[in-house]
């Protein structure tokens, strides 16, 4: 029997759920006072680290929804590159192309029995929105470092994590690692369009051979500073769930003609009223969906708030109040509402024939992709078209993985022994990860990067100026370390 399966014995029953805001407080709550983390040493694994992902930069692994557009060559040389930088990872682990260009690695434990481990990423970036290439301080594919930061596409989403966990597992090779417990990496290729011929393909693999995994964890969550005014210290958030996706099309047509005599609503107007009671008539809020994100957070916030997310079965209409008030805490409690798109009319003095919007919605656990239709219906009324939009991504929110499993109890006391200053909270990721496709094959799927973010940072991952404090390697090493050793066992081979 492996020291994993032990474990398991004895914390299956130890809950961190949102009864247990006491017990949570004090399992997950880090140690105050942690030192700031440093600019890695010359030469030591951190500056390795980080000249290797510096390097990954500069393939520009670019993926597109036009999938005709992806140029190859730039993935096959990233796995050329993977297998040169880490000749230890391609001499003891398997490992296998998926659907073109994923890829799949499996490090075989000692002990088939046990269900196995998935740490996975994506190598796919997206490209530079044309015209803001000069707004970049570095050139987002030359992978240049300053005194604080390495710059370049890819550095915060998602290469740091993919390259993290190859130095994580190259550095325990080189010490003799053998795991108990299989460990797998999968790192796809397409997760910024979708992920659907990259990560649905090797999770589809893993399911036609039989495999059910003990947990996967993705990308998803970081060390967050400055998540919500109020919170007294960083959070690192452990995605449990991640949102749905959608995209509807909103059409409205009229009897075009000249402008000189008008209807009283053209196409235009029309539309633009159907956009404008569809932002003053948002989904309903569902505060239960972030029930175990409240209990966590509720002891790290003060004042007010604090006592609002301790109390929120009672204060319910309070804590709604105050965390729509701000973007950010808006998208925690709802299916939010963005408009992002709109055309319409060929000519100043031309009525418009036809006017549309594209309005995309993150779909919050609780809330279905049919349901939200409805809702569209509901608030533009008749004379608009709503349809779903053809082709592209969309996906319903996904379930919720446990945080009462010895799984998630792996993730938190990895986070808590590397970012000792950090308190770890459960959450719902507002964007899509690779980590959905997973879930068929997985007991638990989490996500997490172990990188210090504050929200100005998390807004940089495909805009401009992409960028990776220099501060975060060791940590990053370390925590992917502290995983595989926790979650496969710790065998020396050699």
């Amino acid at each position: 029997m492996t020291s994993r399966k032990k474990g398991v014995k004895l914390i299956a029953g130890a809950g961190v759920g949102a009864a247990a805001a006491a017990a949570l407080r004090r399992r997950w709550g880090g140690r105050r006072g942690g030192q700031a983390p440093a600019v890695p040493e010359p030469g030591g694994p951190g500056d390795t680290y980080l000249g290797h992902l510096a390097a990954a930069v500069r393939i520009p692994t670019i993926s597109h929804e036009d999938r005709s557009l992806t140029d190859p060559a730039p993935f096959a040389e990233f796995h050329a590159y993977l297998v040169s930088t880490y000749p230890l990872v391609h001499q003891h682990l398997g490992r296998e192309v998926v659907a073109g260009h994923s890829l799949l690695y499996t490090w075989e434990g000692s002990d088939p029995s046990a269900p196995p481990v998935l740490l996975m990423g994506h190598m796919d970036v997206v490209g530079i929105e044309p015209g803001t290439e000069g707004d970049w301080p570095h050139p987002p594919f030359a992978g240049e470092r300053d005194e604080e930061y390495l710059w370049g596409r890819g550095t915060l989403d998602d290469k740091c994590s993919v390259i993290a966990i190859f130095e994580a597992v190259e550095a325990l090779l080189t010490e003799g690692f053998r795991p108990d417990v299989t460990l797998y990496v999968a790192i796809g290729d397409d997760e910024e369009i979708g992920g659907g011929q990259g990560a649905a393909a090797v999770a589809a693999l893993l399911a036609e051979r039989g495999v059910r995994l003990d947990f996967v964890l993705d990308e998803g969550g970081a060390v967050a500073s400055g998540l919500l005014p109020g919170v007294t210290r960083p959070v690192a958030l452990v995605g449990i769930g991640e949102k749905g996706y959608l995209n509807v099309e909103l059409v409205a047509d009229g009897a075009g003609g000249h402008s000189s005599v008008p209807p009283s609503h053209t196409a235009v107007g029309t539309l633009a009223g159907a956009v404008a009671c569809l932002e003053a008539s948002p989904v309903p809020a569902r505060l239960d969906s972030q029930a175990e994100f409240f209990a966590a957070l509720a002891p790290v916030l003060g004042g007010l708030g604090g006592l609002a997310l301790r109390h929120a079965d009672r204060l319910g209409p309070l804590v709604e109040r105050r965390l729509a008030a701000s973007p950010p805490g808006n998208a925690l409690i709802r299916t939010t509402t963005a408009v992002t798109m709109i055309s319409g009319g060929v000519k100043p003095n031309v009525l418009p024939q036809s006017a549309r919007a594209v309005v995309n919605f993150r779909v919050m656990p609780g809330d279905t992709v049919a349901g939200v239709l409805a809702h569209v219906r509901a608030v533009v009324g008749d004379g608009i078209t709503v349809r779903q939009l053809e082709g592209g991504f969309s996906a319903e929110p996904s379930p919720l993985s446990s945080t009462e499993s010895a799984a998630f109890r792996v993730v938190a006391e990895a986070i808590n022994e590397v970012f000792s200053d950090a308190t770890v909270v459960p959450w719902i990721v507002m964007g899509a990860t690779d980590a959905r496709h997973y879930i068929p094959v997985a007991a638990d799927v989490f996500r997490f990067s172990p990188f210090r973010l504050t929200p100005a940072d998390m807004s940089l991952m495909h805009g401009t100026g992409e960028r990776l404090r220099l501060s975060d390697a060791d940590g990053a090493l370390a925590f992917y370390r502290t995983v595989i050793q926790k979650a496969c066992g710790t065998t020396q081979q050699w």
